[in-house]
């Protein structure tokens, strides 16, 4: 991966509007019951959810939140709804690739949901496969810087890292999907601390947008959908220049 989208910088220097609207534990809380659903609810026989409850953790989510969070999953709580995972395919202005992923009670509100944000934002909804291969399935690791540069960058690839993003005071890392609880392990081991980790969809060819109007349809976008309470993530492969996203 020797470009990047920009799209991990920005919802990172977003994260903070995003928590103060108290969001983000809706979020937690969708991908908990998510893994919840896919292993079970222990966490030390579910990798999967033992990083979901690190990541709420690490955002200072209620421990009654997440032990909810946990039994909506396994369809303990009162009132559970049966959740399922939906994934829409599709395409912002510019002809740049997206991947919606939901999880939802009623894929009949989700799917109208999606489709109007697209509609009514210049984006086009895609069949199913029609951007999915387009992507792959990362870990994603966000650390703080420890110290120098170069022995950082020599510390993260020894530990296991694919490939790394410098930012704003860390790096992004790029890990084997089953690799990045190892690798989370072993940062952390090193001194470095932990801002994130996660599973997520990385582009594998970038669409150059450098048309200023564009840009701002692609940002807006995607930040709207992304408010959606029932959107999980989305992906773009979307390559913005430094200077149209300041």
């Amino acid at each position: 991966m020797a470009r990047h989208s920009h799209w991990a910088q920005i919802k990172l220097k977003k994260g903070a509007t995003d928590k103060k609207r108290g969001k983000i534990f809706t979020k937690h809380a969708h991908l908990i019951e998510t893994a919840v659903r896919k292993a079970g609810g222990d966490p030390g026989m579910n990798a999967s959810l033992r990083l979901a409850i690190d990541n709420a953790r690490a955002d200072n989510m209620p421990r009654e939140n997440i032990d909810r969070a946990i039994k909506k999953g396994l369809g303990t709580a009162k009132g559970a709804e049966q959740m399922q995972e939906v994934t829409y395919e599709g395409f912002a202005p510019g002809g740049v690739a997206l991947l919606i992923e939901t999880l939802t009670d009623n894929k009949n509100r989700t799917n109208q949901a999606v489709r109007n944000v697209m509609q009514k934002n210049g984006g086009n909804m895609g069949a199913m496969g029609s951007t999915s291969f387009l992507f792959d399935v990362k870990g994603m690791i966000n650390v703080k810087a420890k110290g120098n540069r170069d022995d950082d960058e020599m510390e993260i690839i020894d530990a296991g890292a694919q490939d790394l993003q410098e930012i704003d005071g860390g790096f992004l890392i790029y890990t084997a999907p089953n690799e990045l609880g190892a690798v989370r392990k072993k940062l952390e081991g090193g001194g470095f601390k932990i801002e994130s980790a996660e599973l997520t969809k990385i582009p594998k060819n970038l669409v150059d947008v450098n048309d200023p109007a564009i840009a701002k349809k692609i940002l807006n976008l995607m930040e709207l959908l992304e408010e959606e309470d029932d959107v999980l993530s989305v992906a773009a492969n979307f390559d913005i220049p430094e200077g149209l996203l300041e």
